[in-house]
């Protein structure tokens, strides 16, 4: 049943009567995107309250506390498929995000390499993406794909160009100066993919620059106009162009696997995210 609450705000005869159907609707008072300017934007800030949540089966109610923030920390227990989502729309940032892996891994994933992803330009209903997430832009957080684009698109089109060759498989790795595509659904594997990776629990590729599981993980994805870089613990591993739309939300999935989260900052272009001691 949808839920739906009236509010009052009187102004002299005025009378405005505000209908919330959900969530999304409450949260989409400014649709304008957010650029940082001066200084970062630290999206963690000293709890979530800049975010909602979105769970396939609960929908906007996290009863099993799938997201929750400790001095500064965000943990997702993987218990279920969805997001944390910005209420706020943001355009033209670099994003730097902190992350390690945890030791729980559920359901259908359980034996599977850890799971979870960013998803930025998000647009559209939630849940809009296979009832679990936006269309959006997917800058890949998964065990040996750290770095690898996908394009989530629904009746929202989400489209992406990208320089490539092909491994032995056919599928599609990021080279630069390589053959131009342009997709708008699909995946674009990150520069050293291991062309032999397997979905399974612990996965480590011969050239993997994500550190190993459990050790944190320095992930930066820069969105410039319609321009997206993805750069992992300093290596530029990913990178797409015309990309449409240029600005949305920014999403955290949650998808079968634990992961911890001590950074989440949007800087602003054109500087570089500084290095600092985090907690361990």
């Amino acid at each position: 049943m949808q839920r739906t609450r009236s509010f009052l705000v009187h102004s002299g005869f005025v009378v405005v009567i505000i209908s919330l159907l959900g969530v999304s609707e409450l949260v989409a008072e400014d649709s304008t995107p957010i650029s940082p300017t001066n200084k970062p934007i630290n999206l963690l800030a000293d709890d979530l309250s800049g975010f909602y949540t979105w769970l396939q089966d609960t929908k906007y109610e996290d009863p099993r506390e799938v997201f929750t923030i400790d001095s500064g920390i965000l943990r997702v227990s993987g218990d279920g498929w969805g997001g944390l989502t910005t209420k706020r729309e943001y355009a033209n940032y670099h994003m730097l995000c902190e992350f390690k892996w945890g030791e729980q891994t559920w359901g259908a994933r359980k034996d599977r390499a850890r799971d979870s992803g960013l998803l930025v330009h998000c647009i559209g209903p939630d849940g809009g993406f296979g009832g679990m997430w936006m269309a959006s832009i997917e800058a890949q957080i998964i065990e040996g794909g750290v770095g690898d684009f996908l394009s989530l698109t629904t009746k929202h089109p989400v489209t992406l160009t990208a320089e490539i060759t092909k491994d032995r498989n056919g599928e599609k790795v990021w080279k630069k100066g390589g053959e131009k595509v342009t997709l708008g659904s699909g995946r674009i594997n990150w520069s050293g993919r291991d062309v032999d990776w397997a979905d399974k629990l612990g996965f480590r590729g011969r050239d993997d620059v994500e550190s190993p599981s459990g050790e944190w993980t320095r992930y930066e994805v820069v969105c410039d106009g319609d321009k997206i870089t993805n750069i992992v613990n300093g290596v530029v591993v990913n990178h797409c162009s015309e990309v449409k739309p240029t600005g949305g939300k920014i999403l955290l999935q949650t998808e079968g696997a634990e992961i911890f989260v001590r950074r989440w900052e949007l800087w602003p272009l054109g500087t570089t995210p500084s290095e600092k001691k985090s907690a361990k």
